[in-house]
């Protein structure tokens, strides 16, 4: 059925396609929508199982049922499993952005079977179909026009602010919706092979990076490393001094547990999901919880005009009366040509524009009104006013001006200021009145334009203030692009869409991506294509967008922001949603962002700082007295008390960075490793001072006493951390304060009471690991921290 050309052949008749015929081709092209792939809810919980951390959760697991200690392995398995569950509960919250574009697709079409017009579901037409749309109609598939004349609003679909005319031969776009006229036209596309539905698959196929899995992954890389070099050093001393290398196994698990930042995906969530309350207060509405961190890093932000930067809607931004008119006067009469009733956006400008200049209308009488008709491309009026009649027009250039016969020298002066005007991206109408249509004079000329929100420039401007670099995407032809980036203070380098035809291979496009400020008459796969273009060239991307056509590029990009008008579709595909006009929730959720990534530093550089220091601390303990100075218990106890205390951090009181913050994990550990150095000298110095006064009498003496310095320095330690600069620079949280406070009695209780193998030992005891804790943390371990964050940045 298809021709030379690769289309549908034309039909000798108008009676479309037969029943028979239209059921061939739906089991050749399948049904009308985008097939959603699908995960079980259970395959989604087991790989929640499947990981760096659930791996060494597990690991732990098999080695202390290995040495019988099957409490310990309880602990280690509840951990795994609160874990596993937290994780697969975000995931089922994942985007439903499919199922909203399937949706859209659930209506129902006039088709033309055996003959005749028949309703059938937009899922079961064909290719070949012919199709009856009219005004108001959502375009269920790409259609080529094949008579009758329509406007369509395909700003959804293509980005294009202004209807667009479609006439015989022209497609019309699924996702579109014809705002006027009717045509019949012949199916072309469905499913996935239309516009629309390459969205749907562009939707499907995004997929973006996932900074804070990257952060975690390096993190425990860099804690296995430093576990292994040590446990190799112990097992080399257990092999020169003849020792039983299966003693060496408890050592081996309390590295591993030690090392496992069991808190740090928790400390993530909880961090962002605190951020995500605080931002639903202030409108923005978080659907993706790692978008808070990654609004944190963003340098980059793509910004869909239509309805983003700009008002969507028309306004009149220019008058220019003929003759002895007024400006005031052209706008009258072009009100006078309009009907609210009709909602056309051409309209509703000139009968807006009327009210705001106070343009009285009463007493005028619209005996008549013709509404727009492509054919004649304007709109008539017959009015009334105190017993005199007179026609009002408004309409193109071409359709007004040979009616009004004003002289060649005016109308080419004329035709120049619309030359003059069209370049700018205006849309030019004529406005013209009479006492008959035969004699019309030309009122004047109106450029209509998409004015920007008032809120967008300073947006931009602070957004430029915070390190983030803004680009424009539009569907829009070049000189609208321009205008509005003047306007906006974007900058001056709008372009054409780059030709991305060669992909991300392209090092000369992805040059041009990265280093324009802007883009016009881009497609929804340009979109999607220049976010990854962007991320290409290492930059964390946050798009904002409204429409369907905005829903891929939302998904790919970092940080998806949906403007409060946006379409379900764009909603769901974005990771930020704002509930209120204008886009100030942008720059709200950029500091937002940067205050999550101050406090979940902190944990990652106070995690890594401990676990360096109780790593090495034990092994030295253990080559210079020969037996472990912790036992597996006190370390999963640690573990317990220090790490998850520690996620009260997610509330600490931060000043957010005035630049993009990036993920400098080498930076982090050579802060953590040379501060760990100087706490491990002070441990090992208060285990000699213990040893030496007497402080403990046996072992299960020497792992409290160990265990009293562990907690106390890592508590203390927190404070130190938190603040980049001296502690005394700001004041923590009270929940911080309070845990720490609560972890401090908690531990005085364990230490007088004693618990499982850790024996009771006297106040004296832990009233000097405690105080000792506290000297040297505040008034050695501050400075050193200063110095280091000096000498390796953060």
């Amino acid at each position: 059925m298809f021709g030379a050309d690769g289309g549908f052949k034309r039909f000798s008749s108008d009676l479309g396609l037969s029943s028979e015929e239209a059921k061939k081709r739906l089991e050749e092209y399948g049904y009308n929508e985008s097939p959603e792939k699908k995960s079980r809810s259970i395959v989604i919980f087991v790989k929640k199982f499947w990981g760096v951390i659930p791996w060494m959760l597990e690991a732990t697991i098999l080695l202390t049922l290995f040495l019988g200690k099957y409490f310990e392995a309880v602990i280690v398995l509840s951990l795994l499993v609160f874990n596993s569950v937290i994780g697969f509960i975000q995931e089922k919250k994942a985007s439903g952005a499919l199922e909203f574009l399937k949706q859209k697709l659930s209506v129902s079409v006039r088709v033309k079977r055996d003959g005749r017009w028949i309703l059938v579901p937009a899922r079961e037409i064909v290719p070949g179909d012919l199709i009856r749309l009219r005004s108001g109609d959502f375009v269920p598939a790409d259609v080529e026009v094949m008579d009758g004349i329509v406007e369509a609003d395909q700003s959804a679909v293509t980005g294009e602010s202004l209807p667009v005319e479609k006439r015989v031969k022209d497609v019309l776009y699924s996702g579109s919706t014809v705002r006027r006229g009717e045509a019949t036209g012949i199916v072309t596309s469905t499913g996935t092979n239309t516009y629309f539905g390459k969205t749907v698959e562009l939707v499907q196929i995004a997929k973006p990076k996932l900074h804070m899995e990257e952060v975690i992954s390096k993190v425990v890389k860099w804690l296995s490393v430093m576990a292994a070099i040590l446990l190799l050093i112990a097992l080399l001393f257990t092999v020169y001094r003849g020792l039983d290398m299966l003693g060496v196994v408890p050592l081996v698990t309390i590295l591993v547990v030690s090392v496992v930042p069991v808190a740090l995906p928790t400390m993530f969530t909880i961090s962002m999901a605190l951020g995500s309350l605080e931002l639903a207060k202030k409108g923005v509405l978080v659907t993706r919880l790692s978008a808070s961190e990654d609004a944190a890093t963003m340098d980059v932000l793509c910004v869909d005009k239509t309805g983003t930067l700009t008002m969507n809607k028309l306004s009149i931004v220019n008058v220019l009366p003929s003759g002895k008119h007024t400006r005031e006067e052209v706008v009258l009469y072009g009100a006078l040509a309009s009907q609210e009733a009709n909602q056309d956006p051409i309209d509703l400008a000139f009968l807006s524009a009327a009210k705001d200049m106070q343009i009285p209308t009463d007493g005028y009488l619209q005996k008549e009104f013709v509404p727009f008709d492509p054919s004649t491309r304007r709109t008539e009026a017959k009015v009334e006013k105190d017993g005199r009649q007179f026609y009002a027009l408004k309409g193109a250039i071409k359709s007004i001006l040979p009616l009004c016969k004003e002289g060649s020298e005016k109308e080419s002066m004329i035709e120049k200021s619309v030359e003059s005007l069209s370049a700018k991206g205006y849309r030019v109408l004529a406005v013209a009145e009479g006492e008959s249509k035969e004699r019309l004079k030309l009122v004047g000329v109106v450029a209509l334009y998409d004015k920007p929100r008032p809120d967008s420039p300073i947006l931009i401007s602070e957004l430029k203030s915070l390190g983030v670099s803004v680009k424009m995407l539009t569907g829009d032809a070049l000189p609208i692009a321009k205008e509005v980036a003047q306007e906006l203070g974007l900058g001056d380098n709008i372009i054409k869409k780059p030709a991305l035809e060669n992909g991300l291979k392209d090092e000369n496009a992805l040059k041009i991506v990265e280093e324009s400020d802007g883009f016009a008459e881009v497609y929804p796969e340009d979109k999607h294509l220049i976010v990854k273009c962007l991320q290409k060239r290492k930059h964390i991307v946050g798009m904002t967008g409204d429409g369907i056509n905005d829903a891929p590029a939302l998904k790919q990009a970092e940080v998806g922001v949906a403007v409060s008008s946006a379409t379900d579709v764009a909603k769901e595909s974005a990771s930020l949603v704002l509930t209120a006009p204008g886009l100030e929730g942008i720059v709200e959720s950029v500091r937002n962002g940067r205050k999550i990534y101050q406090r979940i530093t902190t944990y990652i550089l106070n995690k890594i700082v401990k676990t360096f220091q109780v790593l090495v601390f034990i092994v030295l303990a253990f080559l210079v007295t020969g037996k472990y100075v912790v036992s597996l218990f006190s370390m999963v106890l640690l573990l317990f008390l220090v790490d998850f205390v520690t996620l009260s951090i997610s509330t600490d009181n931060v000043r957010y960075s005035p630049k993009p913050d990036k993920w400098n994990i080498t930076s982090l550990v050579k802060i953590s490793v040379s501060l760990g150095l100087v706490m491990i000298a002070e441990s090992m110095l208060l285990l000699y001072l213990g040893e030496y006064l007497g402080l403990y009498n046996s072992l299960s003496e020497l792992y409290t006493f160990v265990f009293d310095l562990l907690i106390f320095m890592g508590l203390f330690n927190v404070l130190i951390i938190r603040e980049r600069q001296h502690f005394w620079k700001s004041k923590p949280s009270k929940p911080l304060i309070m845990s720490i406070m609560l972890d401090t009695l908690i531990v005085i209780l364990i230490s007088t009471f004693g618990l499982y193998d850790l024996a009771p030992i006297g106040a004296l005891q832990t009233l000097t690991v405690l105080i000792y804790s506290l000297a040297v943390c505040f008034f050695v371990n501050d400075y050193a921290k200063v110095f280091l964050v000096k000498r390796f940045g953060l």
